[in-house]
């Protein structure tokens, strides 16, 4: 029998599926209540939560900027910013003792995957054109051509299984070391652990982020340049 960390939603249905469906939810209620807090009362010179998520946001987009240009950055961050800090909150909440980490299920990571590889394809369709688009899956060179269209085929099908496991991967693996060190001094809060967990937890909001604008950028950027 496999051996889980116990959690509160196991007492409700100790099925697997049911508990990250029900911390998913609940990680998506806070991720909406929080920022719906950070932005009810906005203030010239923010403070407390204000600040923190101005900040945070500030930082998100300044990275973005980079990459695919300050407006396109901007148009995109409903979607790249929402998965960042919903997959922030959903890597927290593993860290709290009697809670899973819905990044800690493939099937989750899987789903956040597939959200954007389709969507970076549809805004490369839409930007480009179908057959303009992809044609750059051709390469350079017309006789390379049958060559190289499968291979763009597997890479691009590649990053949904490198998105999705890269986050499943990390997080499971914390999970398992929390599980560790909780056996080891069940009795004291093992606090470094903690805070390494902590980091690895921003860590990865922040790479499944940025490979979003990564995407995005290779899609949609051939005919805006002009934006960066």
């Amino acid at each position: 029998m496999e051996h889980r960390l116990f959690t509160f939603a196991s007492l409700i249905n100790p099925d697997h599926d049911f508990i990250i469906s029900f911390y998913t939810i609940l990680c998506a209620i806070i991720t909406i209540a929080v920022s719906k807090i950070a932005t009810k009362k906005m203030q010239v010179i923010p403070s407390g939560i204000q600040n923190l998520y101005e900040s945070a946001i500030s930082g998100m987009l300044l990275m973005a900027k980079d990459i695919i240009g300050e407006k396109l950055a901007r148009k995109y961050f409903p979607l790249a910013g929402t998965i960042g800090i919903l997959v922030f909150f959903c890597n927290m909440i593993g860290i709290i003792p009697g809670f899973e980490a819905p990044t800690s299920s493939w099937s989750f990571t899987l789903v956040l995957a597939l959200i954007v590889f389709f969507y970076y394809h549809f805004e490369g369709i839409r930007t480009q054109g179908l057959f303009h688009y992809f044609a750059h899956f051709m390469g350079p060179v017309k006789w390379l051509a049958p060559l190289m269209f499968p291979i763009e085929i597997i890479s691009h099908f590649s990053r949904i299984i490198s998105l999705s496991f890269r986050l499943f991967g990390n997080i499971k693996g914390d999970d398992m070391f929390l599980l560790v060190m909780l056996m080891l001094v069940p009795w004291i809060v093992p606090i470094a652990p903690f805070i390494i967990l902590l980091f690895m937890g921003i860590l990865q909001a922040f790479v499944f982020m940025i490979l979003t604008y990564v995407y995005l950028a290779g899609a949609v950027l051939v005919e805006n340049q002009d934006q960066l």
